[in-house]
């Protein structure tokens, strides 16, 4: 099955992305091609080794990055063409879990999960203070409002960071390796919170992750990228069973296939004996 198998109603439609990072040497190509969806109310993770372009593809959907050919629209909206204004706009509607949750350490966990309400509206504080109190006891934690940052756990910052990313009611939460860090039962709160809210809120989700066993449990489309292109797509139980020699060794975590364990080096023998 492919995306052109579902029904089409994509809140984000990538199209023939490509982008690279410039330098004196020379620019580092990173995204090629790429074509992607996140279809409303769907979770779709995003998966692949380090430094394949997962993170890359957020910043361009949050319109951080701009690409060098193809496009990212938002509901209708190509985002890298909008003014700064009409972006700011579009960012109200997106939620933005960061690795490691990326907490204000000098203020509160209230006043974290406050902070985009009071940011994007005008409302009153009677109101915000309520709303804050919500989010928080979405994910478990509305008594922990007055701790600060260095007061909590590992899992409860990621969790606190999650109520901030849907303060908004966003239509689209961006989350950037979200179970990083996190023990056994801190990584499947977390997935399983990441699934409930997306649909209690009828928003879209995409996940960039490592984490093979708990995001296949959660999401409902997968997107492998590998050397800057969609190498694999599927549902989770067409991922499970790939017989792509990437997904495989990916999936089931081998040490052997098409991603060696070896950088590229010389000859062992010759380098030992120093030979030429």
């Amino acid at each position: 099955m492919t995306r052109n198998d579902l029904p089409q109603d994509d809140l984000v439609s990538i199209t023939d992305l490509s982008f690279a990072y410039s330098k004196e040497s020379g620019s580092r190509k990173i995204l090629d091609g790429v074509n992607m969806a996140i279809p409303r109310g769907k979770v779709v993770a995003i998966m692949g080794g380090s430094g394949c372009g997962k993170t890359t593809l957020l910043r361009m959907i949050g319109g951080q990055l701009r690409p060098q050919r193809g496009s990212v629209v938002m509901d209708g909206q190509e985002v890298h063409t909008l003014s700064d204004r009409k972006l700011y706009a579009l960012r109200r509607r997106m939620g933005m879990l960061f690795q490691f949750g990326a907490l204000f350490t000098d203020i509160s966990v209230f006043d974290n999960v406050a902070f985009p309400i009071r940011e994007h509206t005008q409302l009153p504080e009677e109101l915000i203070h309520d709303l804050v109190l919500m989010k928080l006891h979405a994910v478990g934690l509305r008594g922990a409002a007055h701790l600060m940052p260095n007061q909590l756990s590992g899992g409860m910052s990621r969790r606190v960071a999650l109520a901030r990313s849907i303060a908004l009611d966003p239509q689209l939460i961006m989350y950037d390796e979200p179970f990083t860090g996190l023990d056994p039962i801190s990584l499947s709160i977390v997935g399983q919170l990441i699934r409930r809210l997306n649909d209690a809120l009828g928003a879209s989700s995409v996940i960039v992750t490592h984490d093979v066993a708990v995001s296949l449990k959660i999401v409902d489309y997968v997107y492998f990228v590998s050397e800057g292109k969609i190498a694999a797509e599927g549902t989770p139980d067409e991922i499970m069973s790939s017989d792509i020699a990437f997904v495989k060794q990916f999936v089931h975590a081998e040490p052997d296939g098409p991603v060696p364990f070896h950088y590229p080096a010389k000859d062992y023998r010759k380098e030992l004996l120093n030979l030429p």
